[in-house]
């Protein structure tokens, strides 16, 4: 789009005269000047600064993440290595809003699945502006507890140390022993009753970035970063190999051959990308459902270092619940998206008919990322792997000015209203776009506008203006009750 509006001025990315505009409005529809400009920035933040939560296994890791975020979410069981469906989730103390990633138990010395739950914490520090290192205070610092704090030394992130397990006076001074930890105060918790935790969230807060470090796009000349995520053995360090045109990554069919994330720097179309390649770990069948959730976590730290996310789908396989819950990881983490269909030169006509069936119905939330359908084996229709990134980014990076926004809204009410409910008709009044990678556009109505109508209005926003590879995030702010203003 050509009328984009750079950001970066006192008014978030609206300018002076798109902004007094706009509150003039707010203001002849009811809204104060607080409100509104509380609703833009509430809608406007960036990628939130993301909180890990790393320590042993059974120390009360996913308990204290279940506080923190005030539900239950992250399972808890005696033994580590429970699945999760997700990983990250989003908290919010004292009105601020965070990440929090929880991690599986933290072990030195470990082989097979043990140690992957040890790579696997290292790479949510790695990701993370800040660490909440949990610590059993009924049994003490242990040798494993020191090994974290040597990896936590090493990171250089702000840590907050957490003695959970303190239910009462008497475990004070438990606690108080693990000063000796070297990671300055120890803060006394009992993340099953809740005591303790308002304090130990105030420390967070202190410790996490208004903003998270990490800035994206080519603000510090860097390359643009695109995760390679997917399924384990989809073809994701093939595809790496063939588009840097050299063996980078060593391939094999055994699923866990890559131990590490992979930064490639490679120059494509005659621009230089960094490729992080998230080659899927080790599955045993016994323990196929907590690899999956050490996948997820791995995935989940390259998708927050990257802008665009590639998602590989091996063709050859119907459409799987993990491909959509990886691409929704993708989405909900706001990050451009690319669906690679990998494979595709093995197709028979058959499959190809299927295949497209299944895409139509399993995928069809995502209808709007550019697809591309690939053969990272042969290298077929490579070609077209950077245009295809190169829309997702410009529609991540698309703003719509506010006059054309609120053009757009005023036709689009008329002409389909919002369903009456309880004799009543809600209105969306007016709206603007409050930031951009991914946009995000806060909408101003007289009263609830129902999920249906929501999706309805990201649809039309679509057709009307593009946002091709990009996810939306639409906010409603409801118009208190009270007196229009003369």
């Amino acid at each position: 789009m050509n009328d984009q509006i750079d950001s970066g001025d006192e008014h978030g990315e609206l300018g002076d005269a798109e902004y007094t505009d706009f509150m003039e409005l707010a203001a002849q529809e009811g809204f104060d000047a607080e409100e509104v400009e509380g609703a833009i920035d509430e809608a406007g933040h960036g990628p939130l600064p993301v909180l890990a939560v790393v320590g042993r296994p059974n120390v009360g890791k996913s308990t204290l993440v279940n506080r923190i975020i005030g539900r239950r979410e992250a399972v808890v069981e005696d033994k580590p290595g429970v699945t999760r469906d997700r990983v990250t989730y989003e908290a919010e103390w004292a009105g601020r809003r965070f990440k929090v990633v929880d991690t599986g138990g933290w072990e030195q010395d470990v082989l097979g699945i043990d140690a992957s739950v040890a790579a696997q914490a290292e790479y949510a520090i790695e990701a993370a502006d800040a660490v909440v290192f949990v610590v059993d205070s009924t049994v003490g610092a242990t040798d494993t507890d020191e090994a974290v704090v040597r990896l936590l030394r090493k990171a250089g992130k702000p840590v907050v140390l957490c003695a959970n397990k303190v239910d009462g006076q008497s475990g004070e001074a438990d606690a108080t022993a693990l000063w000796s930890l070297g990671l300055g105060e120890p803060h006394p918790v009992s993340s099953l009753h809740g005591r303790g935790t308002g304090d130990m969230l105030d420390a967070v807060l202190e410790a996490l970035p208004d903003a998270p470090a990490q800035t994206f796009g080519t603000a510090l000349g860097g390359p643009r970063r695109i995760a390679l995520i997917g399924r384990p053995n989809v073809g994701k360090s093939s595809l790496l190999n063939k588009v840097a045109g050299e063996e980078r990554v060593v391939v094999n069919e055994i699923a866990g051959t890559t131990r590490d994330p992979v930064d490639e720097l490679i120059q494509l179309g005659g621009t230089v990308w960094k490729f992080i390649d998230t080659a899927g770990i080790r599955r045993k069948v016994h323990l196929q459902e907590g690899a999956d959730y050490y996948a997820s976590l791995r995935t989940a730290a390259a998708v927050e270092k990257a802008e665009v996310a590639v998602v590989l789908i091996d063709t050859g396989e119907s459409v799987s619940v993990q491909d959509q819950r990886i691409i929704t990881m993708a989405v909900e983490a706001g990050r451009a998206l690319v669906i690679a269909y990998n494979k595709w030169d093995t197709l028979d006509e058959e499959r190809r008919y299927y295949l497209e069936r299944e895409i139509e119905t399993e995928l069809a939330q995502v209808a709007w990322a550019p697809r591309v359908n690939v053969s990272a084996r042969t290298g077929r229709h490579m070609e077209r792997l950077v245009p295809a990134i190169e829309t997702a980014l410009a529609g991540w990076e698309t703003r719509v000015p506010t006059g054309r926004l609120n053009a757009f809204l005023g036709e689009l009410v008329a002409a389909h209203p919002h369903p009456v409910r309880g004799g009543k008709q809600p209105r969306i009044l007016f709206g603007t776009q409050a930031g951009t990678k991914p946009p995000r556009f806060v909408l101003f109505a007289s009263g609830f506008i129902e999920h249906g109508y929501r999706r309805f209005v990201e649809r039309r926003l679509r057709e009307e203006f593009g946002f091709a590879g990009t996810p939306i995030h639409i906010s409603v702010r409801v118009r208190e009750k009270r007196g229009r203003k003369k």
